[in-house]
């Protein structure tokens, strides 16, 4: 435990210290995503559920296929009688002698069998069974392509932040270096007269200040870095700038329908109402009767020392039983009226999830207008500024400016330098977030070079799983007349989801 505590502890001063210094070696964009396509826990834990969940489609599909069990028993009994008393004159002088007897039989046995049983139509019970669990299949997939979306986005988050506050720092680094050569020169310019104890103090205090800054943005860039490392899975070392994502759209028509289309979580409420809407068939199919046939095969013996008996005494029974429900104590009704508010639960959680797709959406959107052009006015600002401290700078050194002039442009670059460095951080954050409400932010969309990950491969394996040639016959047969599956009741819409689902809304502004 000590030897651990040691390594993350020296680990945590590389981090700090790689920011300072020459780094180790450089890391892309793509190499953290494919990083964390491959190791992050979140994702890796998603994709375990989901091929959990694909075996969900066995367990539906058994209910076609026979059962089929062996039994063997023996036996042992054993019967006390009553105890009888008589009274027997049994020396033959006249008088009866009292006698109690009593009987006891034992028998023991053996029995050995095979039974099997085929369900020949459940009137949907089964079919139904396997629409359900195929529909939690696809809803899962789209959950899948949900957290992996949250998993991308946080990775380029981290990236960012860290490659923000690195420019920070470099920022922060170059401004006490300029302050450390002003304090110098108004000491300077002190000591011949030129300027009053006040600038000098002037300039030891923006120096102070400045160093107060360089403390929190060494902070903050250990925060960023401890964030990357835990949804990355390894501390960052040189980041080269992230590159170019895939184009957002510049109509926000485009980008809601788009969303509206492909975005996991409508996609997966729709699968999730599907599956209910099967559960309600399901549930209606107990009202019908069911018809399974059986077999069993076996022998059996009443004296253990001869098993040869088993072979001699043989049986085989086959037949077909009908069950005909016929009253549950109102079991049925109640299922039926369980999975009806169910279905009508899925209806409305898919108007919730258009909803937040449109807020998250609108959202995004207009992140990326607002930053788009903070780092426009931003950038525009850091010229001037820049121009303007040199200027000040050069009036200052024949007294046409003060030290405070001095201090205060060079204060006034260097927070228009750190706006532009979040504004550039922030917008390309909100342009991966537009991309994630739409449903584009997988990791091979990102690097198209990492080995993508398909949950249809494990599918594909274990759906066969126990198939038997006549999987299908006794399926189409379990179909015929069994209870249809009908559309849950729509709720009354608001206005909002009435246009969700016709024309798009047009809740932000334009370019």
């Amino acid at each position: 435990m000590l030897k651990r505590s040691r390594v993350l502890a020296s680990a945590a001063v590389v981090a700090v210290m790689t920011g300072l210094g020459a780094p180790a070696w450089a890391e892309t964009l793509q190499d953290a995503i494919a990083l964390a396509y491959r190791t992050n826990p979140n994702l890796l834990a998603q994709r375990a559920t989901q091929r959990a969940l694909d075996e969900t489609v066995v367990q539906a599909r058994s209910g076609l296929r026979p059962t089929l069990s062996a039994s063997a028993g023996v036996d042992y009994t054993r019967s006390d009688f009553p105890a009888v008393t008589q009274f027997v004159d049994t020396n033959g002088d006249g008088v009866p002698d009292t006698q109690v007897s009593s009987s006891s039989s034992e028998t023991d046995g053996a029995n050995v069998g095979v039974s099997l049983s085929q369900n020949i139509w459940t009137a949907g019970r089964t079919s139904r069974a396997i629409d359900q669990a195929r529909a939690s299949v696809l809803a899962g997939r789209e959950n899948l392509r949900e957290i992996e979306q949250s998993v991308m986005l946080s990775v380029i988050q981290a990236y960012v932040n860290v490659t923000r506050d690195m420019e920070i720092l470099r920022i922060r680094q170059e401004n006490l270096t300029v302050l450390q050569r002003q304090l110098e020169e108004t000491s300077a310019r002190f000591e011949v007269g030129e300027i009053t104890r006040t600038d000098v103090a002037q300039a030891e205090a923006s120096q102070a200040q400045s160093e107060a800054d360089l403390a929190n943005a060494q902070a903050q860039l250990s925060t960023s870095r401890a964030a990357y490392a835990a949804v990355v899975g390894q501390s960052p070392s040189d980041l080269e700038d992230a590159p170019a994502l895939p184009a957002v759209p510049t109509d926000f028509d485009v980008a809601i329908e788009t969303a509206l289309q492909r975005n996991p979580g409508v996609l997966a409420a729709t699968y999730t109402l599907q599956g209910a809407e099967a559960a309600v068939a399901a549930a209606r199919s107990e009202y019908l009767p069911s018809v399974r046939a059986t077999a069993s095969y076996g022998g059996s013996t009443n004296d253990l020392g001869d098993l040869g008996e088993l072979a001699d005494r043989r049986s085989f029974t086959a037949g077909a039983t009908l069950s005909v429900p016929l009253f549950t104590g109102g079991l049925n009704r109640s299922r039926v009226a369980q999975a009806l508010e169910r279905a009508n639960a899925a209806q409305i959680s898919i108007e919730g999830e258009r909803r937040t797709v449109l807020q998250d959406v609108s959202s995004a959107y207009a992140q990326v207008l607002s930053t788009r052009a903070t780092v426009s006015a931003g950038s525009e600002a850091v010229r001037a500024a820049s121009v303007a401290a040199e200027g000040v700078r050069q009036e200052a050194q024949v007294g046409l400016r003060t030290t405070l002039d001095v201090l205060n442009q060079e204060l006034a670059l260097r927070n228009s330098q750190t706006l532009v460095a979040s504004a550039r951080a922030a917008e390309y954050v909100a342009r991966a977030s537009l991309l994630a409400a739409m449903g584009q932010l997988e990791g091979p969309a990102l690097n198209p070079s990492i080995d993508a990950y398909d949950p249809a491969t494990n599918y594909d394996q274990v759906k066969g799983r126990g198939g038997l040639p006549w999987d299908g016959v006794i399926e189409t047969l379990d179909r015929v007349a069994s209870p249809p599956i009908v559309a849950a009741a729509d709720a009354a819409d608001a206005p909002i989801d009435t246009q969700l689902k016709g024309e798009v809304v047009r809740t932000a502004p334009q370019n």
